[in-house]
């Protein structure tokens, strides 16, 4: 991966580098990591894991994640993983952004982000800026410490994408008003698509210029294990004692309580058909209205057992017989690793990302699907009733799958050993003059 590749070449694997005694001495190397967090868990949960896995297998490296998750302080991270919490600001349903805490208008919300973004990277002097989904940063807050970055040197560029983004048409006008093509081009080494072209290939779908594509790099999948030393909430071990469950988890819980909802409902009206007991875990983002009625409901059923929140929702999985889910990105990533039995239920607004992954899923043999629109109790028990009989996904009939971690890991090893600062790249095109939003 250290090299650029056109989108659907194949996928080499790339071997984790740890280094012994006997190698040169490497010199500290560090990963300023932006994750801007407006809504739910998806993209800190994916920073945090690739975060771990660079500090596992490389000496002398630091990761400091920037974030605005308003609740980053309930997860824990690893020795040499740390985080600078910047002022929350949330998406609102009609799609505008506000100030989450801070009685300020929103301009002043994003100038303080910006401030703080730019000041960490020039005290931290990272060698490599690592920005997760948005090339500009929240309405272009990252403008700025991409472009001193990049007149700086010494440090690589890189943009990391989850493996689908939206439905083309909708994307393509996104990203035409926030210019981020000619920020593709203008800042970034390379382009990091976590995920496959086999299952979606954004660099054709998104009509990636073949600049764009050429440094474009597909992954694969960041892999998730469960930890046997973690210890398990009281509720879940007296789950797990009384046998098999399905675990329930939509996410963050922002955009889950129809589908909660509608697990309830097959409980309280089939409960005697399912197959298996119940474990929910609503997300911190679930509305607190809307989590006391579920909990009301739940407390009549013997054999639902419920949870807020939990930081390691893959040593859930791991016990669970089944899962049903929205399907995003992590949870995804999280049933193919753990060989889980799964139904997505995706959400569908206000973007198609979901249901586009769960239907390549399902074409795969990884997942069941269940349309929103088909959401019923009905339907749902149904569906939890020959969950049972399906088949665990196959990770390993698609060659590198899961190689997403491993190939990061590699190519930052490389990048180590090269100790030379990337080529700057000629500015084709002034970005920052694009409207925000």
């Amino acid at each position: 991966m250290g090299s650029s590749r056109p989108a659907g070449a194949p996928v080499t694997n790339g071997a984790a580098v740890r280094h012994g005694p006997s190698e040169p001495a490497l010199s500290p190397y560090r990963v300023l990591v932006y994750s801007h967090d407006s809504f739910g868990l998806g993209h800190l949960r994916r920073c945090r894991a690739i975060a771990h896995a660079l500090v596992e297998q490389h000496r002398k490296l630091n990761v400091l994640i920037l974030s605005g998750s308003p609740i980053i302080g309930r997860f824990s991270f690893r020795a040499r993983v740390d985080f600078v919490r910047v002022p929350g600001v949330i998406k609102l349903r009609n799609g505008e952004y506000t100030s989450l805490n801070l009685d300020v208008n929103l301009d002043h919300t994003l100038a303080l982000r910006a401030s703080i973004i730019e000041h960490a990277a020039r005290v931290f002097e990272p060698h490599l800026f690592l920005v997760d989904k948005e090339p500009l940063g929240l309405l272009g807050e990252a403008r700025g410490t991409l472009r001193r970055l990049r007149r700086r040197g010494g440090c690589r560029l890189v943009l990391g994408l989850r493996d689908i983004m939206d439905d083309p048409g909708p994307l393509a006008e996104e990203w035409k008003r926030k210019k981020v093509m000619p920020a593709l081009r203008q800042f970034y080494d390379q382009i990091w698509v976590y995920g496959l072209p086999q299952i979606y290939d954004p660099v054709t779908a998104y009509g990636f210029p073949p600049e764009v594509a050429a440094k474009t790099v597909f992954t694969g999948y960041l892999p998730r294990e469960a930890r046997p030393d973690i210890v398990l909430p009281h509720e879940v071990l007296q789950t797990v004692e009384r046998g098999p469950f399905v675990l329930v988890t939509p996410g963050g819980g922002g955009d889950g309580a129809d589908l909660v909802g509608a697990v309830l409902s097959a409980y309280e009206r089939y409960d005697e058909r399912l197959p298996w007991q119940a474990l929910i875990v609503y997300g911190p983002f679930l509305p607190a209205g809307e989590r006391a009625a579920f909990e009301r409901r739940a407390a009549r059923l013997a054999r639902v057992t419920t949870l807020t929140f939990h930081e390691h929702l893959e040593d859930l999985i791991e016990r669970a017989a089944g899962v049903v889910s929205l399907g995003g990105y992590n949870t995804f990533c999280e049933i193919v690793s753990l060989k889980k039995r799964c139904l997505i239920v995706p959400r569908v607004r206000p973007r198609a990302e979901q249901l586009l992954r769960a239907e390549a899923a399902r074409r795969l043999g990884l997942v069941q699907t269940l349309h929103p629109d088909r959401l019923t109790p009905e339907t749902l028990a149904e569906a939890l009733i020959q969950l049972p009989a399906q088949a665990p996904p196959a990770s390993h009939r698609i060659p590198g799958l899961l190689d997403g971690l491993r190939h990061i890991n590699a190519t930052v090893a490389r990048w180590r050993l090269d100790g030379r600062p990337p080529v700057d790249l000629p500015d084709r095109v002034d970005a920052s003059r694009g409207p925000r939003g």
